[in-house]
């Protein structure tokens, strides 16, 4: 599919506003997919055992997509090349100032055997946002796209049949500046790496884990990048995560504020499935108001919510007081994180200022849970076209 092509499907799928948001200063400098280098790899790699687990990301594809950009000539060509090391300069500001930002998506495998890329338009919108705040080089998102959907072609002997299984699709764009100063990068690097993944869930049930909610830690604040995707934003998380398993806990929830609002679980956006205290039943989370990651899994839960119409879906602050209120009350039906890893992901237990807050997550169903992972596979992995998936 060429990007002519692919802009055109774009077109009828998504309103002119995706196509126009963001920069687009970029589009006569950009690099194009009809520029496209491909070298296939004369060594190719062994592929993972099928009846071996996959371990995330430990295994990689035999190719890469690598793009490079200058100051003063812009992009250059796109190519497909054999998987390799980067040679990158010891003074490189990608390394020195987090000068970094990635993505992650996936492609998933149907029964009919086509290869497809689930919502991949929201991320080059998000990615296209971090490189902006980064002030590292805009780019088209339709030319990206169509390079990443050839990459993934290529490879796509790589991408696992089994029901929960996926290729993993990281886009990475980096300053390369050979330099110590802070500053604009005159020199960036934007590759792509696919990764084979096993399924986070074990056949079709769910695992709950329990929650560490420590006013202490922050992740992001107001006036921050919390809602960009930012390496800078996930090494800082890595200490707090150990804190937590200290504590008897498998995960963060990110609290802000002095009203400690709910923001994230650890990677994840977070949902609560309630009886509101206005007596209507709802599936809230947090609005993004530059602390949330604008999660493309968060977008499909809300927009499968709004389709059944069956209960109220709200974008709001939640602070801790609201939840330990409804818990009281026996209001709470589920509480869950959402994620590219993961799709819905049950908690069971909060650890809250001395106290061990049960969550009725699993006693009810969890149903609700358990919906949005038949209906998120069924469009991922199923034969009929779909709006939301792109075939490789």
């Amino acid at each position: 599919m060429a990007a002519a092509a692919l802009r055109q499907v774009c077109t009828q799928r998504l309103p002119v506003s995706w196509l126009l948001c963001g920069s687009r200063r970029c589009v006569s400098t950009s690099f194009k997919a009809a520029d496209l280098q491909l070298e296939m790899t004369q060594e190719p790699l062994k592929k993972p055992n099928p009846s071996e687990p996959l371990v995330f990301g430990k295994t990689f594809t035999d190719h890469m997509l690598m793009v490079e950009w200058t100051g003063s000539k812009g992009w250059g060509q796109p190519c497909i090349k054999p998987f390799q090391n980067l040679k990158l300069h010891p003074a490189c500001s990608g390394l020195h100032y987090s000068l970094q930002l990635f993505e992650g998506m996936k492609a998933f495998k149907g029964p009919d055997q086509r290869v497809r890329l689930f919502r991949p338009w929201l991320n080059m919108d998000r990615m296209l946002r971090s490189a902006q705040r980064l002030c590292l080089p805009s780019f088209d998102k339709v030319e990206l796209l169509e390079c990443i959907r050839r990459l993934v072609e290529v490879d796509k002997d790589w991408v696992p049949e089994d029901v929960g299984t996926s290729l993993y699709v990281r886009p990475v764009l980096i300053g390369n500046e050979p330099s110590l100063g802070v500053g604009m990068s005159t020199k960036a690097l934007l590759y792509v790496i696919l990764s084979p993944v096993g399924s986070y869930f074990p056949g079709d049930t769910v695992t709950p884990v329990s929650l560490l909610a420590d006013p202490a830690f922050v992740r992001a604040w107001l006036g921050g990048v919390g809602d960009c995707k930012l390496g800078g934003n996930y090494g800082p998380t890595v200490f707090v995560q150990q804190e937590a398993q200290k504590r008897g806990c498998e995960q963060v929830l990110w609290l802000y504020g002095p009203d400690h609002q709910l923001t994230e679980v650890g990677t994840m956006n977070i949902f609560i499935y309630w009886t509101y205290e206005d007596g209507v039943l709802e599936l809230v989370t947090p609005p993004l108001d530059g602390i949330i990651l604008p999660g493309v899994v968060r977008q499909s839960v809300l927009d499968l919510a709004q389709t059944w119409g069956e209960f109220r879906v709200a974008q709001r602050t939640i602070t801790m007081k609201e939840l330990l209120r409804a818990l009281d009350e026996g209001r709470v039906r589920e509480v869950f994180g959402s994620g590219t890893a993961c799709q819905v992901c049950p908690v069971h237990r909060i650890m809250y200022q001395g106290q061990q807050l049960h969550i009725p997550t699993m006693e009810n169903g969890p149903e609700l849970i358990l919906r949005f992972q038949k209906e998120l596979k069924a469009i991922q992995y199923g034969t009929s076209a779909h709006e939301w998936m792109l075939t490789v």
